[in-house]
């Protein structure tokens, strides 16, 4: 049984898996308890922790110090040239967010190629995997809620506050939902032009925004909860761990 790891900029999901099944999965945001023993099998019973990770060297730290009454310190993905049927066309590979790539993998495992991979959290990724499994390139762009606060932050009106998803706001509220919103979705739709002629092409959306963005869409589209930890299953099971 192996624990799975993607610990985002605001929080860190887990999966437990065996034998290619999910047997489990959840999330901690980072500033509650995480309350491993609650949902973890007693010590002994895991046989490894492997992750993706984005965050600071200090809150990796808190991931191993909490993790280790069951004895494993966590493995983590660094993204290489190739590997898992995808290459990296970054200039620099190892620059690329470990949870960007392990997301491409999570699509190239669900035969989604030539797609769109769209993760919508504390920030939005917007990656171009094409038919060969080649990651061509892709966007990063704050997520609606960093947009939602950062025009709270730095406005002398605008507040931060829940709106309505509506096609045309005529309050306040409302028009900084959907203005943050539609953002996602432009960038989304523009970015999708890159595979929209290729045959069999789709866009592959998750992340805690995803539900929010997904009616704004008009590509063909296919939610896919936890795409970064598939890809941290189908790495450490092609044995990219080392």
């Amino acid at each position: 049984m192996m624990l799975l790891l993607d610990v985002g900029n605001t929080r860190l999901k887990w999966g437990l898996r065996e034998a290619d099944q999910w047997l489990a999965q959840g999330a901690f945001a980072h500033d509650e308890a995480w309350a491993f023993d609650a949902v973890l099998p007693p010590p002994g019973r895991i046989d490894g922790v492997f992750g993706a990770s984005v965050v600071s060297p200090a809150l990796r730290h808190r991931v191993a110090e909490s993790l280790a009454p069951w004895g494993h310190a966590p493995q983590w993905l660094t993204p290489t040239r190739e590997a898992c049927g995808v290459r990296n066309s970054y200039a620099n590979p190892a620059q690329l967010g470990a949870d960007r790539w392990a997301a491409l993998i999570g699509a190239q495992d669900h035969g989604a190629a030539p797609c769109l991979v769209v993760t919508a959290g504390t920030a939005t990724t917007i990656d171009v995997l094409d038919a060969e499994g080649v990651f061509r390139g892709g966007l990063i762009a704050p997520g609606v809620d960093l947009m939602r606060r950062a025009l709270a932050g730095n406005t002398a009106q605008l507040p931060l506050a829940d709106g309505r998803v509506i096609d045309l706001p005529t309050c306040t509220a409302d028009a900084i939902t959907m203005g943050c919103l539609h953002a996602q979705a432009g960038a989304i739709e523009r970015m999708y032009r890159h595979v929209a002629d290729l045959a069999g092409a789709s866009c592959l959306l998750n992340g805690g925004a995803a539900a929010q963005i997904a009616p704004l869409l008009g590509v063909p589209l296919r939610i896919i909860d936890n795409l970064v930890l598939d890809g941290v299953a189908v790495a450490q099971r092609h044995g990219c761990f080392r």
